[in-house]
This record gives structure tokens, sequence and C-alpha cells, in this order.
């Protein structure tokens, strides 16, 4: 049997970074798969620190055709919605997930596979994240609150064993800047018809919106999905990590669409006071798969 990469399902930790890597020039694609996979033994930590790490689903299937779902894709197109709202594609070669109990251990990790991905590609995009009260985002709501359980999870988000890809997962990272000063102007009352949810407790409203981000990210509609998300930035700048994981692509492109008013619906209010900056596909293989790449590099 296939196993995730642990990192994915490590709750409870205090510090995260997300690096994003682009080849360099004049270096080829495949070079950079076998050199993430040989940063360690993929079924350990580093430091301390768990680490996930996810390809361009394009540059995977150049690498480990056997062992790509069919007709995965990259976020290779923005998605344009009603009003003029956009979330843009902004899809890099790789990704890396650094979580851990303290920034001091995610930071040295973080530098070390700097370093030793040099040669092969150069750093895109990072951001840094941490918890807000324990499990809300910087609206003030609860975030998460659809999760399935970590005993059910795996068996909803992984890519089944027998399936091309078993064992890994397809991950959506979006960057998601806040209106803060717009959204604190709302009364509590707006906020929750907004969400679509209580503020204390999370409790689904009985009536609620059609444009809410509830009703607009519906999972027993669109399908289930497990999300790590964590807030970002500064005091006065700052957001949400979108990080999203499924055993299926459709069910993440379709919420988007959905958000974006392109279902057949309004626009999710709650775009109204967030925008997203980034978008971007990565397949995330098992640990099993990462090990049979860094070996064949070993071996070379």
């Amino acid at each position: 049997m296939s196993s995730p990469q642990s990192g994915i399902f490590a709750l409870g930790t205090a510090a995260h970074a997300y690096l994003e890597f682009d080849v360099s020039s004049g270096r080829a694609g495949a070079e950079l798969v076998p050199a993430i996979s040989s940063l360690r033994e993929p079924r350990t930590t580093m430091g301390g620190v768990n680490l996930v790490a996810g390809f361009r689903p394009e540059l995977w299937h150049e690498v480990a055709p056997d062992e790509a779902p069919a007709g995965l894709h990259g976020f290779n197109g923005d998605i344009i919605g009603r009003d003029g709202f956009a979330m843009p594609a902004t899809q890099h070669d790789a990704v890396l997930w650094l979580s851990g109990s303290a920034y001091d251990v995610v930071f040295e990790v973080a530098r070390k596979a700097i370093a030793e991905l040099a040669p092969a590609a150069s750093v895109a995009a990072e951001t840094s994240s941490w918890p807000y009260r324990h499990d809300r985002d910087l609206t003030g709501f609860i975030d998460g609150t659809e999760n399935p359980t970590l005993n059910d999870a795996p068996s909803l988000i992984l890519i089944p064993e027998g399936s091309p890809g078993a064992g890994g997962t397809i991950l959506l990272l979006q960057k998601w800047v806040h209106d803060a000063s717009a959204w604190e102007a709302l009364a509590v009352e707006t906020q929750e018809r907004v969400i679509g949810r209580r503020k204390l407790d999370s409790l689904e409203l009985e009536e609620k919106a059609t444009d809410s981000h509830v009703a607009s990210t519906d999972q027993d509609r669109f399908g289930k999905i497990f999300r790590r998300n964590m807030p970002y930035g500064t005091v006065t700048d700052h957001g949400t990590m979108f990080v999203g994981f499924s055993s299926e692509q459709g069910p993440l492109s379709t919420m988007l669409e959905s958000m974006a008013g392109l279902a057949g619906g309004a626009r999710d209010a709650l775009t109204m006071y967030t925008r997203a900056l980034t978008g971007a596909y990565y397949f995330v293989p098992s640990t099993d798969s990462l090990r049979r790449i860094a070996t064949i590099r070993q071996r070379s």
C-alpha cells in the first residue's frame, strides 16, 4: 500500500512556510523532481520539521508518467468571474510546505532546502504562516469546520490503490489578501450572513444566503476536500493561505468557479472582502514515489 507524505495530516504545528520554485534558466525541469525527492528520507521529518513536496502536474508527468493522475493540469489560466473578479494563475514548478513547532527550526530547514536545490531551481514565492486563536482565520471565524476527521481524511483525499499516483493527492495553493478595514466595519450579523455560519461557534445558519461562502463552497455538492489553511502576513497586510487537498481536481476547480460566480449562481459574498493573489495546483506524490525517484538519482 502506498504511503502519503505524513506532513499533510500533521495537525497542531505552530509555524509554516510555503516555498514555490521555478526551474533555473538553462536547466531541465526533470532535474528538479529528483533533487527534491532526495532532500530527505520521505518517511521522516527534517530537524523536527514536516516537509511536504509537490510538483507542477505537467512536470511530474514528464518524470513519472506511469504515476501521474490522468487529466491533471496546472493552474494555467486566470479564472475570470463576475464583475471583473479574477483569480490569477501563478503556477510554479514545485512547492515545499514546511511546518514545525517553532519558526526558527522551519527557517533553518528552509534555508538548507533552498541551498540544496539552488543548482536546479530558485525560489519564486515565499510565504510564512502561523495559527491564529487556535483554529480561526483572520476574519475571526473558525476555519475548516467541514474538514473530515484524521481517520476519514486519507480515504477521501488520497488517490486510491490501483490508480496512477496512488497514495498521492492534489493540492490547490492560493494566497488570499483580506480587506480587513472593510470586513471589520461590518456588524457581526452581516459577517455571519456573508460566511453562512455563526461567528462564535461556527454553527451553520438555518437560512443561508445563496451567495454565502458556505453555499458557494458546499462540499456536499462539490465533493470533500481536506483543508490546512493558515493565516499569513503582518498587522497591516494579511490574509489566508488556502491549502486544500483532494483525490481529484474536479472538486477544487468547480469550487473556485462557484466562488467566481461561474456556476450559474451569484459570486461568493466573501470575495467582496478578500481576493486571490496567487493560484497553483501541485501533485503531491506518495513517499514511495519520491523514494523511487530519489533511488534512481542516487544510482545515476
